[in-house]
């Protein structure tokens, strides 16, 4: 299943936030978007999640545009997970995780046995079984982080389009959530696309990275082709250095010290 746009132009009102922009996430791979604040990659991937309509080109998924079909059927392909998303008051976990099955119901349909089996592999897939009957505003940031997940996860989706997600949680949990997504990634072949801060975490992530700036992309490919001094100070302003992880062997990005310089 191909996800895409095609030289496509976004706007908030008057103002455009992405010009002229074609890409395409590679199937079955995990890609990270990256840039400075206010470049544009978030806008991005709402459109690419059907959640933002261009103001000119167009965004296919297997070749067909996702505003020629309805959402339910975007959404049992494509999941969308994005910053900061809110659960209403007094939802159960379960009942959380358990709306990830309603792009494939009916509109009177019930919980099938299969619903149920779903549902219970992804709170066991994201270590939430426990927290099942626990109120998500009761939770803390990682376990809610780990519960929406299981819930896109619930909605076996073929793509999973996720923004900034592992904003607010410390190291360990961004490392659990990033290991957890690759996971589905490597074991499900779920394809993966998500915005990314941290470029560490990033290059040591991502089988294809997208660098974007003043609303287009500037490049994409491998991190060690898209990490470099010149992408650094393009994208985000910042001299830095450039080292081999050593425990991944990945680009690992040094900045410069800028009081010193």
């Amino acid at each position: 299943m191909t996800l895409a746009a095609h030289g496509i132009s976004l706007r908030y009102g008057p103002r455009e936030i992405i010009t002229d922009t074609s890409l395409t996430i590679p199937a079955g791979k995990v890609t990270v978007i990256v840039g400075a604040n206010g470049s544009g990659k978030s806008t991005l991937l709402k459109s690419l999640a059907r959640q933002l309509k261009p103001s000119t080109g167009t965004v296919t998924l297997n070749g067909t545009d996702v505003w020629a079909q309805s959402p339910k059927q975007v959404a049992r392909v494509v999941g969308f997970l994005p910053q900061a998303p809110l659960a209403p008051d007094g939802l159960t976990v379960a009942q959380l995780v358990a709306n990830g099955r309603m792009p494939h119901q009916g509109l009177f349909a019930r919980m099938s046995s299969t619903d149920g089996e779903v549902i219970e592999a992804a709170l066991t897939a994201t270590n939430t079984r426990d927290l099942a009957k626990v109120l998500v505003t009761n939770l803390s940031g990682g376990q809610r982080q780990r519960v929406w997940i299981a819930m896109v996860m619930a909605q076996q989706p073929e793509i999973l389009l996720l923004d900034e997600p592992t904003t607010w949680l410390d190291v360990t949990h961004q490392l659990d959530v990033l290991d957890l997504l690759v996971g589905m990634n490597r074991t499900q072949g779920t394809t993966i696309a998500m915005v990314l801060h941290d470029l560490n975490l990033a290059a040591r992530y991502a089988d294809h990275l997208i660098a974007v700036a003043g609303g287009t992309i500037y490049a994409q490919g491998n991190p060690d082709e898209v990490l470099t001094r010149e992408s650094l100070q393009t994208v985000f302003g910042l001299d830095a250095q450039i080292h081999p992880d050593p425990i991944t062997g990945t680009p690992l990005v040094v900045p410069l010290d800028r009081q010193a310089a």
